[in-house]
């Protein structure tokens, strides 16, 4: 097939698959004419970058199981190398939901803070001469 089709057929781009290629993770075939021409091997080795791209890899990430595929194996997870990637994005996600994690504590308690400050200052407010409470923002226009 040529890389228009090959690009309909895997949701792209022929840019795409033209800068994947250039990359050397798509295999630059030539006919006589020297269009560019592609199988369902290389189809497939485009729905496992869009996969792995889809969950946050990046496109260097792809690599190994673009390689594990070329080398015949049914999966482009099945080597080493692409389990030593999975083992590693992981981590990294770990890492990041921990982060998050502690931001949702601190803006957990930061509203925290925020409506007891609120409420004292209704509850003072209904004391006689009490502050009356008023949001900065509350009457303006634009």
């Amino acid at each position: 097939m040529r890389i228009g089709e090959l690009a309909t057929r895997a949701g792209t781009t022929t840019r795409t698959l033209r800068y994947y290629e250039s990359r050397g993770l798509l295999p630059a075939r030539r006919d006589e004419s020297g269009y560019r021409t592609y199988d369902e091997h290389d189809l497939r080795l485009l729905r496992q970058i869009r996969t792995l791209q889809d969950f946050g890899f990046d496109l260097e990430e792809t690599r190994p199981f673009v390689e594990c595929l070329r080398a015949g194996h049914p999966q482009g997870d099945s080597c080493p190398a692409s389990l030593a990637i999975y083992r590693r994005k992981l981590g990294e996600l770990d890492s990041l939901i921990d982060e998050l994690q502690a931001v949702r504590a601190e803006v957990g308690a930061q509203l925290a803070r925020a409506e007891r400050a609120r409420d004292e200052l209704a509850a003072e407010a209904e004391v006689p001469g009490g502050p009356e409470p008023v949001c900065e923002l509350e009457g303006r226009t634009r």
